[in-house]
């Protein structure tokens, strides 16, 4: 982590308190780690590509999702599936500390193919488990990528993701005809992927789609769980976060991804990912 300078007062002594570490390993394709304690630090609602999972160490984390709030203490497993809107903040004044894998899509379904799963997109069916045991396997892979050891740590991971699909897997629905609205809102997401450096205003948006701008903004949230302008900011840092894995500056970021300048980039990619910009380019350049 960057060395600060010494806190002066009592909320910079607390924050100073915080920590992170966002990384990925070239020998784990398809694997993102974090590892990290949380005090004051906020996560907006967002959403992954892949999935999440967090063992909680100390304290507890409250996880806002869709139609729930849940606190997640010691011993306990978060799992959040693919593109599923959540946010996160400490849900005691101490704050939560917690190792989380977030694998790909295209690892979970290689270990549910390999497993016998039934066909189709792996989802877990809770967000939630006491589960002491899969939480020291999240923690046994953290500890074995640190060691440098790609043969327990790829075993370790298979074994926990095996784990967790025959404790708590089961597979997406297949998709329905999709309604006037979630078309409404597909299209309006598509356009704003299109236009991610130079967004149109909900109204430009509804009169493209020859819609209302309340009807856009109702059909998105029930959508994704979240109105255009967040999810606009949350499409930004996913792709800021595939610039900086590929080499680019935080600067250079910033101007690519549509934010107005490098503090812009820095503020929203630190309150989503839970690192600066920084220090997630100079994790993976360290690898």
């Amino acid at each position: 982590m960057e060395r600060q300078d010494a806190p002066d007062t009592p909320e910079q002594r607390q924050a100073a308190r915080e920590w992170a570490r966002h990384w990925s390993w070239e020998p784990l394709p398809g694997l993102d780690l974090l590892r990290a304690r949380y005090i004051r630090h906020t996560f907006p609602r967002h959403s992954h590509e892949g999935y999440t999972l967090g063992a909680v160490t100390h304290g507890v984390e409250r996880v806002e999702l869709p139609g729930t709030t849940l606190r997640a203490g010691p011993g306990t497993l978060v799992m959040v599936n693919p593109e599923v809107a959540h946010a996160a903040r400490a849900g005691t004044p101490e704050g939560w500390a917690y190792a989380t894998l977030y694998p790909s899509l295209g690892l979970v379904r290689e270990v549910a193919d390999a497993t016998g799963h039934p066909p189709g997109t792996p989802v877990f069916d809770r967000p939630i488990a006491d589960d002491a045991r899969s939480g020291r396997l999240v923690r046994a892979v953290h500890r074995a990528v640190e060691q440098g050891d790609a043969l327990a740590a790829d075993t370790l991971l298979r074994v926990l993701l095996a784990r967790l699909l025959n404790l708590y897997g089961t597979t997406a629905p297949h998709a329905v005809p999709a309604s006037a609205g979630r078309a409404t809102a597909a299209r309006a997401r598509d356009l704003l992927a299109e236009r991610l450096t130079d967004p149109p205003s909900l109204e430009e948006l509804a009169r493209t789609l020859g819609s209302s701008p309340f009807a856009v903004l109702r059909a998105f949230k029930a959508a994704y769980g979240m109105p255009p302008h967040t999810w606009l900011t949350d499409a930004r840092v996913r792709r800021a976060r595939a610039l900086l894995h590929s080499g680019a500056t935080p600067a250079e970021t910033a101007t690519a991804v549509g934010f107005t300048d490098q503090p812009h980039l820095n503020r929203h990619f630190t309150r989503i990912v839970g690192v600066t910009p920084g220090a997630y380019r100079r994790a993976r350049r360290a690898g």
